[in-house]
């Protein structure tokens, strides 16, 4: 890799951080060493997006929607710093993959409507379908019109942010990704997880209100039938597309 992908990161929990990590270059073929990795909540350097191929932005407890007195205090800092450097990779058409978080901070920047009155989504698998503009779309081209992934998540776009083409949604989430310009995308789904994943964060996130403790258990067993690979797929072309700086 000529030029390494910046990870950015925003979960405060070392168990969930170090998992999304780990998860992130499984599923992208990444090496340790291609990686510039930032745990936003330890704070934010001066980034110049040329010293990169490709920026990757997770997801975590964070939401873009909370009102400011309601924000994590790491959040109150990095945002600001994440949402100017969103601004410059739209600007630029910059390679970028934002998942889950990342598609609300990008939605955000874009003008849209990011909130928690609809299509809040369970932590879990979702039926992802493909929309007409996935087909020709260098990421997803060729991918079976329907496939599973997990995500869950208490904000969401509410329609398509202004500027934005839709490539995929689920009956529960109208918004599931989305492409702006030719190289920057976002995903509401989690394209790094998998059953394992999704247990760990289940049981970090049990108290949070993502679902009903009571549920935890159930909602790990479900998690564990399902074969999940065509997300991974995404996050894979993502990064042979962009790996060398084209």
């Amino acid at each position: 890799m000529v030029k390494p992908c910046l990870l950015l990161q925003l979960r405060p929990e070392p168990a969930a951080s170090e998992q999304e990590y780990h998860a992130i270059l499984a599923a992208s073929g990444l090496r340790a060493d291609e990686v510039t990795r930032v745990e936003m909540n330890h704070g934010f350097p001066d980034v110049e997006l040329d010293d990169y191929a490709a920026v990757i932005v997770g997801g975590g407890p964070s939401n873009v929607s909370s009102p400011e007195e309601k924000k994590y205090p790491y959040q109150r800092v990095f945002e600001p710093k994440l949402k100017k450097l969103l601004i410059d990779v739209v600007r630029r058409d910059f390679p970028y993959l934002g998942a889950c978080y990342g598609l609300s901070m990008l939605a955000d920047v874009l003008g849209g409507r990011v909130s928690g009155e609809r299509y809040s989504e369970t932590p879990g698998a979702q039926t992802i379908e493909l929309a007409a503009a996935a087909d020709a779309d260098p990421l997803l081209h060729g991918l079976p019109r329907s496939f599973r992934a997990f995500g869950g998540h208490k904000e969401a776009c509410q329609d398509v942010p202004p500027g934005a083409v839709l490539l995929a949604r689920s009956a529960g989430c109208p918004v599931q990704a989305i492409r702006v310009g030719e190289h920057v995308y976002a995903t509401q789904f989690h394209p790094e997880l998998d059953g394992h994943g999704l247990a760990l964060r289940i049981e970090i996130y049990r108290n949070d209100g993502y679902f009903d403790p009571a549920e935890a258990d159930y909602l790990t067993e479900l998690g564990h039938r399902e074969h999940i690979t065509v997300p991974q797929e995404i996050l894979r072309r993502f990064v042979i597309r962009y790996r060398d700086g084209a």
